[in-house]
């Protein structure tokens, strides 16, 4: 039984990798699930530290997760206008089934509400959407960044408890 939720773990910190990419898929949640899973074998005893921590981590990225793309906005010079733009795309880009619709949603998004705000000022809102872009990305890279953190205890914690794993 513990080989088998220790491959499901495996698979749930794979996936969860796969799922910093894929928007559809929540990638940290899916890497803390499989600590989580880790955890649940009998030849590895329950550290609650280290799932309280990782969970804390977990759902702060998530949060931050929608908040970056609009502090990139924000910061590239957006408006109020253009925050709410790249919020609005980025939940509309997740559901419409164009390829990159989650990259493309945000910058859309951006861009409309600055041109709504000001029409005149083409230059102002091609920087805010950059900004959204921008913060997309570097959304993207830290949960990537956590993910590849969290296999690595992953992998640290299966390491120490291999004579009981197999």
């Amino acid at each position: 039984m513990d080989l088998l939720l220790l491959t499901l773990g495996l698979s749930c910190m794979l996936i969860g990798i796969m799922g910093c990419f894929l928007p559809l898929l929540p990638g940290p949640g899916l890497s803390w699930l499989g600590i989580l899973i880790l955890y649940s074998t009998a030849a590895i005893p329950a550290n609650y530290w280290i799932l309280s921590i990782t969970l804390i981590i977990t759902a702060l990225l998530t949060v931050l997760d929608y908040i970056i793309p609009s502090k990139g906005t924000k910061y590239f010079g957006g408006s109020k206008y253009g925050i709410w733009g790249t919020n609005i795309g980025l939940v509309i880009g997740i559901f419409i089934p164009v390829p990159f619709g989650f990259l493309i949603g945000p910058f859309l998004g951006a861009l409309i509400g600055e041109l709504l705000f000001d029409s005149t000022n083409h230059n102002r809102a091609l920087k805010a959407a950059a900004g959204s872009f921008i913060g997309f990305l570097a959304s993207t890279f830290i949960q990537f960044l956590i993910c590849i953190l969290f296999l690595g205890l992953f992998i640290s914690i299966v390491w120490q408890h291999r004579a009981g794993l197999f």
